[in-house]
């Protein structure tokens, strides 16, 4: 994945640049195959061309995703495959013409002029390692504005803002910089979980592969915030590449000042290092990462005390992830009313939403909170990739909600989503068509958690292993249909029975859990029930209106 390479054989020729994205998603649809075809077929040309392997746009049903840059700007051809490469150039692609996968200028495709990029910005733009590339398009703005200020002030600014952990739980992030800031320790630490691990995300890895300074300068404006002298980045272990290419990322930083004893000349220290993750799904929440990261197995830790005053290694620790910590440099750049400008009631700014599952166009779509799943689904996702009804949307994870299409108007907000009992999470969005049985995938919740559960409390580690049980039962008792058309009585009363129970070991969880591991395994669970009880079979008891009622 060589970046600036140059091909061609006639000299005095100003070199064409030619992007070809180095992101994950792409090299899996052959990006490096067809990076290695347009050296050789400029080479064989006497073109002169320089292919310049940058991040990915995010439009992921287009992938390979080629660039040309021509005196308009950038134009855009794509999915590209090695077999269309020669067709490319014979098109004359290298000046922009047209060709069947060409899609005039990138920045004029609907699906990215429409977003509010602030956040993701620089993705696909730039050469993710150059440090040219960042600080010419913006970064370390906001790290600049930092170190002319106090460290009460960054806190501030970042609690002004309104920005809220963009993982769960949605909590103010300027509630935990201020309180690590406040707290009485000779080390501080800044800890960033990359441990991206609910279906349907990629944006955190998007943002280590794609725009890694971004994350870098992020933790730093952290650091500065809260005296913290040292980071970690718990990256996913299944990410050989973001690790890999984060890592060259920290020591380039490193080289050129940006992290270390003495940032930029301030006198101010902080040193990063990147960490690979022990592949358990547990290890999201954060105090089990915290147990990974100091070499034990990832297990929750009961609260109190909290990380923000005893966390990594018993010292006061900022615990963010990625796309909370990336969001930082915006805000510090542009002010926190610039900030707040976008959003809804209390959920400030963007975020980006994930569209994956059955999607026509699966990809990255950054957007101010307040659109809806209607809109991402079939207004930029195209509705489904197989052309069958969209059935229901999981929101939030492998423990979000299944969304049926009555909620697909609500706003997507962390307090519209709370109110029924949805959770906005990450923003990863999974699509399923009318073909998928809720039931099979509100017990695959329950499986999944007993499988990742780290053992430590009882509701979330016998509870999930019951309600797989239960479901099951659920599932085996579905009443046959009489000839008259009623239903064994006997059979409907057991099912009754045993959806009664399953809602009651759902209160347990909920209630009962350690961690949001054990207590969000319910949601896909209780939405299923609720809104698809025919996937169930017949006779299921209707929803009660306690606390469990998703």
């Amino acid at each position: 994945m060589t970046t600036g390479m140059k091909a061609g054989m006639k000299t005095g020729m100003k070199a064409i640049q030619v992007f070809v994205p180095r992101d994950s998603a792409a090299i899996a649809v052959g990006a490096d195959e067809v990076a290695d075809a347009i050296v050789a077929q400029a080479a064989a040309r006497g073109a002169s061309v320089e292919l310049v392997r940058n991040g990915s746009r995010g439009l992921l049903w287009l992938e390979t995703l080629v660039e040309v840059a021509t005196p308009a700007g950038r134009v855009a051809y794509g999915p590209v495959g090695v077999d269309d490469v020669a067709g490319l150039f014979e098109a004359g692609f290298l000046s922009g013409a047209a060709h069947a996968l060409c899609h005039g200028l990138t920045e004029q495709i609907p699906y990215l002029a429409r977003q509010q990029r602030l956040l993701c910005a620089r993705m696909g733009v730039t050469d993710p390692l150059s440090l040219a590339d960042y600080a010419q398009h913006g970064g370390w703005a906001g790290l600049q504005a930092a170190l002319q200020m106090p460290a009460d002030a960054v806190w501030q600014t970042v609690l002004d803002s309104g920005l809220r952990g963009r993982g769960g739980a949605a909590f103010p992030a300027g509630i935990k910089w201020r309180t690590v800031a406040q707290a009485q320790s000779p080390q501080k630490y800044v800890v960033c979980n990359a441990d991206e691990g609910d279906s349907g995300t990629f944006a955190d890895r998007m943002v280590l592969e794609d725009d890694p300074y971004m994350l870098i300068e992020g933790m730093t404006l952290a650091a500065l915030a809260s005296g913290a002298t040292q980071g970690y980045v718990y990256i996913r272990s299944e990410y050989p590449l973001a690790f890999d290419v984060f890592s060259q990322a920290i020591a380039r930083a490193s080289a050129a000042g940006f992290l270390g004893d003495n940032i930029l000349g301030s006198g101010l220290a902080f040193h990063l290092e990147a960490r690979l993750a022990a592949g358990s799904y547990v290890c999201g929440e954060e105090t089990a990462m915290l147990e990974s990261l100091e070499g034990r197995r990832g297990i929750v830790r009961a609260k109190p005390p909290i990380p923000a005053l005893s966390g990594l290694f018993g010292q006061p620790t900022i615990i963010n992830n990625v796309l909370t910590f990336a969001s930082v440099p915006w805000i510090l750049a542009h002010g926190a009313a610039a900030y707040k400008a976008y959003g809804r009631g209390r959920s400030t700014g963007t975020l980006p939403f994930q569209l994956a599952g059955n999607i026509a166009r699966g990809g990255l779509v950054e957007l101010a909170f307040g659109t809806t799943l209607r809109e991402l689904v079939f207004d930029w996702g195209g509705g489904t990739a197989s052309g069958r009804p969209v059935k229901a949307v999981q929101v939030g994870g492998p423990l979000g909600t299944y969304l049926p299409a009555s909620q697909w108007d609500i706003p997507l907000d962390y307090e519209a989503y709370a109110a029924v009992g949805a959770v906005v999470g990450h923003g990863g969005l999974v699509v399923h068509d009318d073909r998928a049985d809720l039931a099979k995938l509100a017990r695959y919740a329950m499986a999944f958690c007993a499988h990742e559960s780290c053992g430590k409390c009882t509701p979330c580690r016998i509870g999930s292993t019951r309600g797989v049980e239960v479901i099951d039962r659920i599932l085996a008792l579905q009443p046959v249909a009489l000839p008259d058309g009623g239903h064994a009585e006997g059979a409907m009363a057991q099912q009754r029975q045993q959806v009664h129970l399953l809602r009651d070991l759902c209160d347990t969880m909920v209630n009962g859990s350690l961690c949001a591991m054990g207590g969000m395994t319910p949601y896909p669970v209780l939405s299923a029930l609720n809104h698809f009880p025919a996937d169930f079979g017949m006779g299921l008891a209707p929803a009660t209106a306690d606390r469990t009622t998703v």
